[in-house]
């Protein structure tokens, strides 16, 4: 199936999470899932927008980026295209309404409970305790401590101390997760050998 979104800043954050849904115009919703890439690196456009003096990082979440890029679309079609990481998607037909995407362990993720890690440095299924203090959905600290099971990666997390948080689908929790950049603190809880 071939699909074409009208919406290309909703199409780049589809490229940059790996998964989407998608509502066709007779109603129906078709969840795509990450099948591949291109293969080149990644560029985080936060850090262009900022160095070209756009917006500094600090005010940058996932709102305010949408939104500057709907307001600059010109600014915003070119700063995107530097980011030459191309996303491929199949269609995932057997997903439950409930089921979260699949990750790259090859499993749905689940709210609040699955994180992404560098695939290089741990191994998918391991079970990770963070803890740190992160906003909720209005922007206000909290205690954020709970067990959590590495199901997913990304381009953009390298490194053994970085893992990324997810949070849910819809738009609801693509707010709350653009809220988050935080230091945090993890123990990985490993077999013993």
């Amino acid at each position: 199936m071939l699909l074409y979104l009208p919406d290309y800043v909703e199409l780049f954050f589809a490229q940059v999470q790996g998964s989407a849904r998608v509502r066709l115009p007779d109603g129906r919703i078709k969840r795509l899932t990450y099948a591949g890439r291109n293969g080149h690196p990644y560029t985080t456009i936060a850090r262009v927008i900022r160095d070209e003096g756009h917006m500094p990082l600090e005010d940058i979440n996932l709102g305010s980026l949408k939104a500057w890029l709907r307001a600059n679309p010109k600014d915003a079609k070119r700063i995107m295209r530097l980011n030459r990481s191309y996303i491929f998607f199949s269609l995932s037909e057997d997903l439950l309404d409930g089921d979260g995407p699949i990750g790259a362990a090859s499993l749905p993720l689940s709210a609040g409970r699955s994180i992404a890690i560098d695939r290089h440095q741990w191994c998918y299924g391991l079970p990770f305790y963070i803890r740190a203090e992160l906003p909720d959905e209005n922007g206000d600290p909290v205690d954020f401590s709970r067990l959590m099971v590495a199901q997913d990666t990304g381009s953009a997390i390298l490194g053994a101390a970085r893992a990324d948080l997810f949070m849910g689908s819809g738009e609801r929790a693509g707010h709350h997760a653009g809220l988050i950049r935080h230091p945090g603190d993890f123990v990985v809880l490993l077999p013993k050998a």
